[in-house]
């Protein structure tokens, strides 16, 4: 292999066992409150700084190991068919299912956490994580029919609805204003760590 290809590849590899890693951790964990999602606040060494969503100040002592994946923009039309994503969806008054966000998986990732299973996100919202089957266009954006190991469901994704995937990232990118998304592990003393960051690329927020 080219080493100028090689190169590339590298970093994406590192992006899809990044992620992997927090996709399992996703689909093995209930919805308890098991992550962070807020903005930096300060890096002090080992210690991320972070004002929740909900306005709680929480430091996380960062892991020796600890994964960071960066998570950034792209379009509506980068859903196709064939793509393997996650999505998270909240039930409409007919019965339909409405996407709140997706993230298109890179081909390394698919199949990572392959399902359906409750997610803490908003109230009575699911992650499925599946192929798309089939895109429909319409007024109201696509309609997306996703099958998954265990059964099936179509998904309403608006023009409005966020659409990310993963990309490189490191320690370097957790600033403070960045948003992120921190899986954190409470500690014996009272106090929280966290092994795995997602942190959003050009003051974007992780929508997931």
């Amino acid at each position: 292999m080219p080493s100028h290809r090689s190169t590339l590849i590298r970093p994406l590899v590192a992006v899809a066992m990044v992620a992997a890693s927090t996709l399992y951790a996703i689909a093995q964990q209930p919805p308890t409150p098991s992550r962070v999602r807020g903005t930096i606040e300060g890096v002090d060494g080992a210690v991320l700084s972070v004002k929740s969503r909900s306005g709680e100040d929480v430091k996380l002592h960062m892991t020796s190991d600890v994964q960071v994946v960066g998570i950034t923009k792209i379009s509506l039309s980068d859903i196709k068919v064939g793509s393997f994503i996650g999505t998270t969806t909240v039930p409409g008054p007919d019965g339909s299912q409405n996407a709140v966000e997706v993230h298109v998986f890179p081909e390394a990732m698919r199949g990572t956490g392959e399902g359906s299973r409750p997610y803490d996100l908003r109230p009575n919202s699911t992650m499925t994580n599946a192929t798309v089957d089939q895109s429909v266009v319409g007024n109201d954006g696509h309609t997306l029919l996703i099958k998954y190991k265990d059964g099936e469901k179509k998904v309403l994704v608006s023009a409005e609805t966020p659409v990310v995937t993963y990309v490189p990232a490191d320690k370097s990118d957790l600033k403070a204003g960045a948003k992120v998304i921190a899986f954190m592990k409470k500690l014996p003393d009272g106090s929280f760590e966290t092994n795995r960051v997602s942190v959003g690329r050009d003051g974007l927020t992780p929508p997931m």
